[in-house]
């Protein structure tokens, strides 16, 4: 685990010692501050990763030295220490910037765990920086890394490490999560950035010209066949050949792309002879392929060549943190090749945007603010400018008294918690990563709802 430069501010003497010598013995850098003023100093003096802030101390309180911490470096990860009856304080100071709290008594194995989940995301974050300036200089685009969850954080970070290596990379979500625009960025990323990445729909052809497609022919192979045709494979030859749709391909080209994958050699159509070339294969599906293998209609053999990694992209509506950055980018885009004047949405535009669901992800997201910024009348898009209707109509939410939308709130966000534990089987650490909120938080939701005995 990477080392962190911690502070710890805490009023009383025995457990900000007891604290300090259990993180120097870890390895950690430690320095201590007894109240608020003194913490502020200290940052302002120092360089440090991890904080770790008692809320209740005389003087200041743990959330104005939140406040100015942040305010100071915001780049600064804070951790609430509050007791166990003050929970809500702490969930304020979440709101505020804090990004976990932990309960007095505090427990060392709990608190050596929170210290390797900040180093682990220091650690995804510094990466990623680094993989964003590597980027810039293949010229892949912005729009082609716009994120903020930590889902797609850890995935763009994924292809950055596996992008040097010759390994075949199975991509699995559903249609219009940017299945391409990941195999491109592992493309643009890797040794074979100078050559092509060749583009092949297996959906989209019939079995006969998809094999055509693919391999070339000779002249006379078949009718029509009127001279030599290179395919796909010898198109991308020292390059990359994307393979979206794999779940479509019939059995025999199945065996086809299983040899090449095992002998690196594959034959024209129309001929005997063999031919090699140098070609990383990237795929991707929105098929469970391992029900396919299940069901025989596609090869084990192949799909365990196939997935040597597995990159799953996430659809938009499990990592809604980035619905704020993508909307912004795509109006600022779409006014720019339109020539409008577009300043932003309406608050009630934005809300809508907010709420969907977007079953046809970036995709159907694309459409609609394309839409939208090419109909809009005047400079902010608003409701009368996008496709769809909320599912609690403006008419509605009035209707509703105050205490009644809350309640539809609780009970939403209550079915949400159930699903991700029912799809996690009970495992908080991947249900909290599911729902974009920490452990702790969703062991606080378990207990407010009676989920949790």
């Amino acid at each position: 685990m990477q080392k962190l430069s911690i502070l710890i501010v805490e009023d009383g003497q025995s457990q900000r010692e007891m604290l300090r010598d259990f993180l120097r013995s870890e390895g950690h850098t430690v320095a201590e501050a007894e109240n608020g003023e003194a913490a502020i100093k200290t940052v302002l003096n120092g360089h440090f990763e991890l904080i770790l802030l008692d809320y209740k101390m005389p003087g200041m309180d743990g959330l104005e030295v939140l406040k100015e911490i942040k305010r100071i470096n915001p780049e600064i990860d804070v951790v609430i220490i509050t007791a166990y009856g003050t929970i809500e304080t702490a969930v304020e100071a979440i709101k505020v910037g804090a990004i976990d709290y932990i309960t007095k008594p505090v427990e060392l194995d709990e608190l050596l765990i929170l210290a390797s989940r900040v180093a682990e995301r220091r650690q995804l974050i510094q990466e990623n920086r680094l993989l964003k300036e590597e980027l810039n200089k293949t010229g892949v685009t912005a729009e082609k890394i716009i994120y903020k969850s930590p889902r797609m954080a850890e995935l763009i970070n994924l292809a950055g490490r596996v992008a040097a290596s010759k390994a075949s990379i199975l991509i699995q979500g559903e249609s219009g999560t940017g299945k391409e625009l990941l195999a491109r960025l592992v493309h643009q990323l890797s040794p074979r950035a100078h050559k092509s990445i060749v583009v092949v729909n297996c959906g989209s052809l019939h079995e006969n010209l998809l094999e055509s497609e693919l391999f070339g022919h000779e002249k006379g192979a078949f009718t029509g066949a009127a001279s030599r045709r290179i395919g796909r494979f010898e198109e991308a030859d020292g390059g990359t050949l994307f393979l979206d749709e794999i779940g479509e391909l019939s059995p025999t080209i199945q065996v086809k792309l299983l040899r090449f994958l095992q002998e690196r050699e594959f034959q024209r159509l129309g001929s005997n002879v063999n031919l090699h070339v140098d070609v990383r294969i990237i795929s991707a599906t929105n098929r469970d392929l391992e029900v396919q293998v299940k069901e025989g209609t596609f090869r084990e053999d192949l799909f365990y060549r196939l997935k040597v990694v597995t990159m799953v992209l996430p659809p938009l509506r499990e990592r809604k943190e980035d619905l704020r950055i993508l909307i912004n980018h795509f109006i600022d885009k779409f006014a720019a090749e339109n020539g409008k004047n577009i300043q932003g949405l309406t608050a009630e535009a934005r809300d809508l945007l907010l709420k969907y669901d977007y079953p046809g992800n970036v995709r159907e997201l694309v459409n609609i603010l394309e839409r939208a910024v090419v109909i809009a009348r005047d400079e902010y898009i608003t409701t009368d400018d996008l496709p769809f209707k909320s599912a609690i109509s403006q008419e509605d939410a009035e209707k509703k008294s105050p205490g009644a939308l809350r309640e539809s709130v609780d009970e939403l966000e209550k079915k949400l918690i159930i699903n991700a534990m029912e799809k996690t089987q009970d495992n908080q650490t991947k249900a909290a990563e599911i729902l974009g909120i920490s452990e702790r938080m969703l062991r606080y939701k378990l207990k407010k709802y009676g989920l949790k005995n």
